[in-house]
């Protein structure tokens, strides 16, 4: 049996601790003519953000001081050196399958994932990136250019960051999914404690936390009991042996069970690419808000149709909110200070609540009117309409959810509210196409380096006898079909934890037993992975917030 332990330098004898194991070659050169086409394609794609950023701001007349620009450059460097580890870190998940099964070389495995991952960022929805950024806190979002919101999104990327380092130098497959949203909260619990003497905050958005980890809770069981099923339905149906048998050392698979695994290899690296590459989005966006908000706080491309129709579904939820809100009446200007305390709370059903919603609804809709589309908000106004807009859109959701408030609002209202929502989600959610381009390389070019580790881990280390075509095909068909749905309905889930545990299930429907210390150290990182980012984010938190304080800037 090999080695269990998960030193690296165990990666280059596994094959000889196995000696029924018949490694790929893992280790072919490659092309100097490759190296420097990376090399320009990475530099390309820098330069190309650049230039994106200069020629948005330069649109709106919005200039731009040499350190906000440094500032800027140094956060984008680091969010898309998050989608670049992750690309390296999880995608050895969707080769190891084609890689194991001599379906594909290594260097070819390796650049085509590349391409389907980049073409799935290109094509992903943006629903995901969204589902993220909601988890943040609320006062963070609010004034993400404070120093506050900036120490925030440094401190989440690079705890992220340390960690998928930290498990791919070991050579564990963990989830980058996992990761980034452990930030996220270890940023929540760390703000909401040291601002406890100033009221305290939300800390962290529960209802969507609940959502997040609910998907990524449920991943290893899905993947593992989904590939196994799999697996069992392929025996009854296909029959043909070959599929179930030990693969030919060094031997490309029948021309048919190489098509099937090549597809379920493509369709896994588009998926990953498709989910995983939005969480980057979603954070890149909270940098450009703070750093450029005339620019990207609002969409100034949506048409002024579109506007005039968010003018109108403002005016009639407004109608509704206010109908709801009864004999309540806002202060002057306490509107926005209740909204924003309600979705502290998490509680709006409150006709103070509804009639601050109407007041901010109706205000929103006078804006919008007297200037004529969002293309046309002044620079000054930009910042507080988006928050406006931010604090409805959040609190008309919290208000007319659940059963209690489903017996206040009717259907009627419900569609008018709901119609209002989706105006402003088309306002203030939205993804440039170079921000997914710029991320689609930077995942893209991430797949290409660092992959061998996680590899050697998925092929080797998982399972006591070698994969099969037949194992690697439902493991990564499973792993497929469940991101594709998890996009579709927003979910950020864990690519890392279904196909890793659909290689497990898949071992298991073959009669082949597990390596017990594998399954143990990947599920005690799974397990670790929570509170570790979360404590590594919240001290590098206050670190970064300390030292801003300390200077002055806070």
């Amino acid at each position: 049996m090999a080695s269990t332990s998960f030193d690296p330098a165990d990666t280059a004898t596994a094959a000889t601790d196995r000696p029924e194991l018949d490694r790929p070659e893992l280790d072919q050169r490659v092309h100097p003519a490759g190296r420097w086409l990376f090399l320009g394609v990475l530099a390309g794609g820098f330069v190309y953000a650049a230039a994106s950023v200069f020629g948005d701001t330069a649109a709106v007349g919005e200039q731009l001081s040499f350190a906000v620009i440094a500032f800027l450059g140094l956060a984008l460097l680091i969010a898309l050196g998050f989608e670049f580890v992750n690309g390296f870190h999880d995608t050895a998940n969707a080769v190891a399958t084609v890689i194991y099964t001599n379906s594909l070389s290594a260097p070819v495995a390796v650049v085509w994932s590349g391409v389907f991952n980049l073409l799935g960022v290109l094509l992903s929805s943006g629903a995901v990136a969204y589902s993220v950024v909601t988890l943040l806190p609320v006062e963070l979002i609010l004034n993400v250019g404070s120093n506050a919101g900036f120490a925030m999104i440094f401190a989440l990327l690079l705890a992220a960051i340390i960690w998928n380092l930290a498990t791919w130098y070991v050579g564990l497959p963990n989830s980058s999914s996992h990761a980034l949203i452990g930030s996220i909260l270890g940023v929540g619990f760390a703000n909401q404690l040291l601002s406890s003497g100033t009221g305290g905050t939300s800390g962290v958005e529960w209802s969507q936390a609940q959502k997040v980890l609910t998907g990524l809770a449920i991943a290893p069981v899905i993947g593992f009991a989904g590939a196994m099923i799999l697996l069992f339905v392929m025996r009854a149906i296909l029959r043909n042996p070959k599929l179930y048998a030990r693969p030919a050392a060094n031997e490309p698979p029948p021309t048919g069970i190489r098509a099937l695994l090549i597809f379920t290899c493509t369709a896994v690296s588009f998926a990953h690419g498709g989910n995983d590459g939005q969480k980057g989005m979603g954070l890149i966006m909270l940098i450009l808000i703070g750093c450029a908000p005339t620019a990207y706080a609002l969409n100034r491309a949506m048409p002024s149709v579109e506007a005039s129709a968010l003018v109108a579904s403002a005016s009639n939820a407004s109608a509704v909110f206010h109908a709801h809100a009864g004999s309540a009446v806002m202060a002057p200007g306490a509107a926005r200070e209740v909204l924003a305390s309600a979705l502290k709370t998490k509680s709006a059903n409150d006709p103070v609540v509804y009639a601050a919603i109407g007041d901010v609804a109706a205000d929103i809709a006078a804006k919008l009117k007297l200037h004529g589309s969002l293309a046309h908000v002044p620079a000054n106004a930009t910042a507080a309409l988006r928050n406006d807009m931010y604090l409805t859109l959040d609190a008309s959701k919290l208000a007319i959810k659940g059963d209690k408030e489903s017996a206040i609002f009717s259907a009627a209202d419900r569609a008018t509210v709901s119609l209002y929502q989706k105006g402003l989600e088309g306002a203030t959610r939205f993804i440039p196409d170079w921000v997914k381009i710029a991320v689609a390389i930077a995942l893209g070019l991430g797949t290409m380096v660092g992959w061998k580790r996680i590899v050697v881990t998925v092929g080797e280390k998982i399972g006591k006898t070698h994969m099969t075509y037949g194992m690697g095909a439902s493991a990564e068909l499973m792993a497929a079909t469940t991101i594709l749905l998890a996009d579709r309905f927003g979910l950020p889930v864990s690519t890392t934890h279904i196909l890793s545990s659909g290689v497990a299930g898949a071992t298991v429907a073959s009669g082949a037993g597990l390596q017990a210390a594998t399954i143990r150290n990947m599920a005690l990182a799974w397990i670790l992975t929570l509170p570790a980012v979360m404590a590594l984010a919240g001290g590098l938190y206050w670190v970064f917030l300390s030292i801003a304080r300390s200077v002055g800037t806070a």
